[in-house]
């Protein structure tokens, strides 16, 4: 048992299961196999009105295998997974995935990744900050949040609740060509959603604090407080008339544009042609003052990794640059459909900044609204209108009307739409406003003009 954790395997056990795995395959008659293994535990508590609505412990473990027999140009693969560390159930796992590999169709792109490209001597990010608070604490946190918010003002009349969310886990990669590497790590968050109004004049807003480390995460205090005013803000909300007109985007959901231009420029979309950014390599994508780069080594950060999900090295990277995009985001199955090479990114990106060449650092939420003059500045999306083939954008929104740089009155149940290609090329300007939402991070995105259907 690892007191700083409270995992029931060290390090070393989860390499020896991953050995033994590896030899059960070849033994087998695998040409390759690849495996991982993993093991967690964590806590989720949500408080509702000051009442406890749930508690959840988990404490997870699991391993999958990947079998590939034949040579390249002729590869047939077979996946199985079992969350029972028995030698017996390994063994019969391992078969599982032959069995199914013996009866796949062959694939020429398939294969575990070249050897020069495996990370042999991954370095140490400092990923895992185990929070192992009892749920009794977790409890008290959420409800100093969920307080918090009510005592912002008496409008606050309900909640959907508040919640603590404690995650540590660690795992092991490993392959037939010798790459074998792993490290612990964890995510920890503090979340709230409070109601504002009564009858037909009530809002909802939310707000989350979420880390590594549970030292850098906010206090519950400020979360209640700053979702309870965001709620308060939306009070008696109009609706708009069509029009077009310049829209700011603030930064959480500016993280999601910059999701949507990743989505557009990975692998499986490119490879199936399924996407409005296809063969855009060294084309200019984003306004010239665009820049996006990805950092996969900064320690201690959510989108960190020293190896992508194959054992592939990651890099430091520009994505962007000067809006020309310079790198997909590439597995090393859709990096070979493409005929080319792996950028590291199985299982996702890492840690991009969406930045502006023409950005000050003073260009905070109030200066962009400024540089907004009159617009609106949207603050929810609903809906998942993106067409990734087409390119085309229309989403439910809410948020506010701004007229001379100042907000006038919060709006609801209109719908935002154009185009992400006329979008990314009309971003006026990136705020330094900047939040990190997943592996993701900018500031709020003005862009200079969309379409506003309202009722």
């Amino acid at each position: 048992m690892n007191d700083a954790t409270n995992f029931s395997y060290t390090p070393d056990q989860l390499k020896e299961i991953a050995g033994d795995v590896l030899r059960f395959a070849t033994e087998k008659g695998a040409t390759d196999a690849a495996v991982e293994i993993n093991e967690g535990n964590g806590l989720g508590v949500t408080v509702r009105k000051g009442k406890v609505e749930t508690i959840e412990q988990n404490k997870d473990k699991g391993m999958g295998v990947t079998v590939l027999l034949g040579d390249h140009g002729s590869i047939r693969r077979g996946n199985a997974s079992t969350s029972d560390f028995s030698q017996k159930s390994l063994k019969d796992t391992v078969e599982a995935a032959y069995n199914i590999a013996r009866f796949t169709a062959a694939d020429d792109c398939a294969g575990l990744p070249d050897d020069d490209m495996l990370e042999r001597s991954p370095i140490d990010l400092a990923l895992c900050y185990p929070w192992l608070l009892p749920a009794s604490e977790a409890v008290e946190l959420a409800r100093r949040c969920e307080a918090a918010a009510f005592e912002v003002d008496r409008r606050i009349t309900n909640s959907e609740g508040a919640s603590i969310y404690a995650q540590q886990s660690h795992f092991i990669n490993a392959n037939t060509r010798g790459f074998m590497g792993g490290y612990p790590y964890s995510r920890h968050s503090i979340s709230v959603a409070p109601i504002a109004g009564r009858g037909g004049n009530m809002q909802r807003d939310d707000w989350y604090t979420s880390a590594r480390d549970p030292r850098r995460l906010a206090q519950p205090e400020a979360v209640g407080r700053y979702a309870a005013e965001r709620a308060l803000a939306r009070l008696n909300a109009r609706k708009l008339s069509t029009r077009k007109c310049a829209v700011l985007f603030e930064a959480p959901l500016a993280a999601g544009l910059l999701g949507a231009f990743v989505q557009a420029v990975s692998g499986g979309a490119l490879y199936r042609k399924s996407t409005f950014l296809l063969d855009s390599l060294g084309k200019q994508v984003f306004a010239s003052h665009i820049q996006v780069t990805e950092d996969p080594h900064v320690p201690g950060a959510v989108g960190s990794a020293p190896f992508d999900e194959e054992g592939v090295r990651t890099a430091k990277r520009d994505v962007v640059r000067d809006g020309v995009v310079q790198g997909y985001f590439l597995s090393t199955y859709s990096a070979r459909k493409l005929g080319m090479k792996t950028t590291g990114n199985a299982g996702g990106s890492h840690n991009l900044k969406l930045q502006s060449s023409l950005a000050r650092p003073g260009d905070n939420f109030k200066v962009m609204l400024k540089r907004l003059g009159t617009g609106l500045l949207v603050t929810e999306l609903m809906g998942q209108g993106v067409n990734y083939v087409t390119g085309d954008y229309s989403r439910g929104a809410s948020g506010y009307w701004v007229e001379n740089g100042q907000i006038q009155y919060p709006v609801e149940e209109i719908t935002i739409a154009g185009n992400l290609k006329d979008m990314f090329q009309q971003i006026v300007a990136i705020g330094s406003d900047t939040i990190s939402r997943g592996t993701k991070q900018t500031g709020s995105i003005l862009i200079e003009s969309m379409t506003i259907a309202g009722g």
